[in-house]
């Protein structure tokens, strides 16, 4: 068990909006998730992955996945419904696993003045040249490439359209931040920042002209923008939302007031401005009551909405039918053998006395988490890893481990948690409710603590212990 004095700034997946629809489950022949290790050049030092569906376009969009930090590519891929969503409507999703420290750990650079600057190096470069392979080996269409992610992976959504507007035509970001919000890399820490301790508060014009020097000259047309921040969120302040609107309205030239607002569902607070075509070029969510734990369930599939591709293509790759082998031959049936005579009965032999039972040992062993603990003032965010170590699939779970006293949990992602402390039961969302033998799922939550910032010291897996790695 591994236990960082340091901030996660969020995971990627919540799962707080439990009973909301989800994608359906991918056909048996689906793709899987593929490691690319010589993508080009890669300044920042990143992995790839990139899932390619089975049935696809001849030239495929192309979605880039970011994930929250302390994350990783794989770990998104699987709590998060953009590969599902994949299969359904034939676009490719690359998932980049940012290594960057700055006291936190894979955390994606929207701090350094390299990252800053269109060509400059560091992440923004490794997740061009990512991009760049998926229209090369793939025929990723460079009309249709777009940017979406949770926290880190939202704060780069805003900072890719800033950098590489005649990249990327439209991005989705989760609890982000505008682009050019933290001054380096030690104005990273939410204790320390002026970005997310709350104190930031720029002009419009301001906001927008920040965006306009990260590629000097360029007249084109802009990346259009969709937003998303729960109103309780207290890790990455929901006051950054109006900021990132701000910002992006500033950049269209439009007015900060918006030209529509609804609730497309509960407690889901839109706002959508648009030009004078009708077009809506950026549109926010504030999702009520929630914290640092978005995208929730349907989150996803709104914002590849957005980017215009939930039309499903005409498929140019599929797996071959499969052919039912031919009807075998009942063999002739045998003629019965004459009946035997039973033999004389045996006495039976004298009682034996039966051993008193033995008390059974607890299930153990067909399981193993990797928990770590990320811990500031009086707040930490828990993220565990369950690794199924048996020989079947896990089919539905439950996750049962005691928080040590004085630890709250206020939000999550990727389970559902009940009750908030003490003894806390997490159980599966539909999306990740299967895990195959030797794969794992992240789960993870945020909590308050009064001293005690430690981890559980015991896990069960539908009721079998744990092992602990």
């Amino acid at each position: 068990m591994r236990v960082r004095r340091k901030l996660l700034l969020g995971m990627a997946m919540s799962l707080v909006a439990a009973g909301l629809v989800v994608p359906a489950l991918r056909p048996a022949y689906a793709a899987s998730l593929v490691q690319v290790t010589n993508f080009g050049n890669n300044p920042g030092g990143m992995q790839m992955h990139v899932y390619v569906p089975d049935s696809r376009p001849a030239n495929p969009a192309i979605v880039v996945a970011m994930h929250g930090c302390g994350g990783s590519g794989p770990g998104f891929y699987s709590g998060s419904e953009f590969a599902s969503l994949s299969d359904r409507y034939g676009f490719i999703v690359i998932y980049p696993t940012a290594t960057q420290q700055a006291g936190f750990g894979n955390c994606f650079d929207v701090w350094s003045e390299a990252a800053k600057r269109r060509g400059g190096g560091s992440d923004p470069v490794s997740i061009m040249s990512m991009v760049q392979y998926a229209q090369q080996q793939y025929g990723g269409d460079p009309n249709r490439v777009y940017a979406t992610g949770s926290s880190s992976g939202g704060m780069m959504t805003n900072h890719m359209l800033a950098v590489y507007p005649d990249v990327f035509k439209a991005g989705s970001a989760f609890m982000g931040v505008p682009y050019n919000c933290f001054a380096n890399a030690a104005d990273y820490p939410p204790w320390s920042s002026q970005c997310t301790g709350g104190n930031m508060n720029r002009t419009p014009q301001q906001w927008g002209d920040a965006v306009r020097q990260a590629y000097p000259g360029y007249s084109g047309p802009r990346p259009r923008a969709q937003l998303w921040h729960g109103t309780a969120d207290t890790l990455v302040p929901y006051s950054l939302l109006q900021e990132a609107v701000d910002q992006w309205t500033n950049v269209f030239g439009l007015s900060q007031t918006p030209t529509r607002t609804d609730t497309p569902r509960s407690g889901w607070n839109r706002r959508q401005f648009a030009d004078s075509s009708g077009t809506v070029q950026v549109e926010a969510y504030s999702i009520q009551g929630a914290g640092h734990s978005l995208p929730s369930g349907g989150m996803a599939a709104v914002a590849i909405e957005f980017f215009g591709l939930t039309s499903t293509p005409p498929p140019t790759t599929a797996p071959p039918p499969t052919t039912a082998p031919p009807p075998t031959t009942a063999p002739p049936p045998t003629t019965a053998p004459p009946p035997t005579t039973a033999p004389p009965p045996t006495t039976a032999p004298p009682p034996t006395t039966v051993p008193p039972p033995t008390t059974a040992p607890p299930p153990t062993g067909a399981c193993r988490v990797a928990a770590t603990i990320n811990a500031w003032n009086n707040g930490l965010t828990g993220n565990f890893r369950i690794t199924n170590t048996g020989s079947s699939a896990v089919n539905g779970w439950s996750l049962v481990f005691t928080l040590p006293g004085g630890q709250t949990i206020t939000g999550g992602w990727n389970a559902t948690y009940s009750p908030n402390s003490g003894q806390v039961t997490a159980r599966n969302m539909s999306y990740n409710a299967s895990i195959p033998v030797n794969g794992s799922v992240d789960i993870g939550f945020q909590a308050t603590h009064t001293g005690n910032s430690g981890a559980p010291s015991s896990f069960a897996l539908n009721g079998a212990a744990c092992t602990i790695s």
